[in-house]
């Protein structure tokens, strides 16, 4: 291991611990969120995470004009209708495997059985995206929108910042308002509970920092599929490496330590993906395992109702799925693109409610019956 590598290596685990124990501290679950509104009318949570994409609007694009990082935008993919798509199936998936893609992360660290049947489902929904990979694409392809550049102020024409300013103005009235009447406080006798709002600003600064840091917002479900791809090649070897989307690379970033081009994908290779993602799955699971330990809160049991089990699968295999349909997950999207007006995170988001009402309902009838 080189100097540099080991000096990325140990910047995604470091991000992963903090994340990881934030998370866990304030039960940061944004698949909750979206279902606390759709089933039982709770707003509370969802003003912490409107803070999460308005603090994060606000540092990425001061980051980008000190120089702390190059343009995020790159990252992205040109826009099209099925981002749509690929949010609303993430919405579905999220709310009955009873978290997102890293919710799940945190809970299987706390020791949440149900957390690991999601994940596991992750794994099966991200390996089942590379046998309709290249119908997918020519879906994509055909429902690809014709507009300039891949971000909201390069479609009207405008530049970046003088829209972040306006949209951060806009938003502080309500946050400000929250604060001033204490709706953004949640009443806890838990012991070392974290305030939802003091982790939204702390998860924002660690979006940003894995800019600076690691050249990309957070992410990390190419790596569900890299793992689902290394298991499939156990027993199918000729099948995965037949498959196109296990061939192609679909990171393309740029090592922040040493200049070097950092490319990976989904395949069952080592590579930038595994560089940069699976210390940081691996420091998100470890931080909250840390943090439930020290509180006594860690427990391990598999008893579980069996409709509680099939809902924890099924939402992991339908949520791996439409990560890939996406492309990118609600992180990637909600801390990143979304913040950086990037339109395909704006279809994403704008997909993930329907979708998290649809899987509510799903989640009375097949859980809660």
């Amino acid at each position: 291991m080189t100097f540099h590598t080991f000096l990325i290596v140990g910047s995604s685990l470091l991000l992963g611990l903090a994340a990881g124990v934030v998370m866990h501290r304030a039960d940061f679950c944004i698949a909750g969120m979206f279902r606390d509104v759709f089933l039982a009318g709770v707003h509370g949570m969802q003003r912490s995470l409107l803070l999460l994409i308005a603090s994060s609007m606000v540092l990425l694009e001061a980051g980008r004009l000190a120089g702390l990082f190059p343009t995020m935008e790159v990252l992205y993919k040109t826009p099209a209708l099925t981002n749509l798509l690929g949010g609303f199936f993430f919405g579905i998936g999220m709310v009955l495997a009873g978290g997102c893609v890293v919710g799940t992360l945190y809970k299987m660290g706390a020791g949440r059985f149900p957390s690991l049947l999601a994940f596991l489902g992750l794994l099966v929904g991200s390996v089942l995206y590379a046998e309709i990979h290249p119908a997918w694409m020519v879906v994509t392809d055909h429902l690809k929108l014709p507009l300039a550049g891949k971000t909201l102020p390069v479609h009207l024409g405008m530049t970046t910042t003088p829209m972040v300013l306006g949209l951060a103005v806009i938003l502080a009235f309500p946050i400000g308002r929250w604060f001033r009447t204490r709706a953004m406080e949640r009443p806890t006798v838990v012991s070392g509970y974290l305030q939802p709002w003091k982790a939204a600003l702390l998860l924002a600064l660690i979006g940003v920092s894995s800019c600076w840091l690691l050249g990309a917002p957070l992410g990390v479900t190419t790596s569900y599929a890299k793992m689902g791809s290394w298991m499939e090649q156990l027993f199918f070897p000729e099948h995965v490496a037949g498959l196109a989307y296990f061939q192609a690379e679909t990171l393309m970033a740029v090592d922040r330590f040493g200049g070097r081009p950092l490319y990976g994908g989904g395949g069952p290779t080592l590579d930038g993906v595994v560089l940069l993602q699976f210390p940081l799955i691996a420091g998100i699971v470890l931080g909250s395992a840390a943090s439930a330990m020290t509180l006594g809160e860690f427990h391990l049991s598999f008893k579980l109702p069996w409709r509680q089990a099939f809902s924890a699968v099924l939402g992991g295999v339908v949520m791996g799925l439409a990560s890939r349909l996406a492309p990118g997950c609600n992180i990637w999207h909600l801390m990143g693109g979304g913040p950086l007006l990037v339109t395909q995170s704006l279809l994403f988001i704008l997909g993930l409610f329907p979708g998290a009402w649809l899987g509510s309902r799903l989640f009375v009838k097949v859980v809660l019956r």
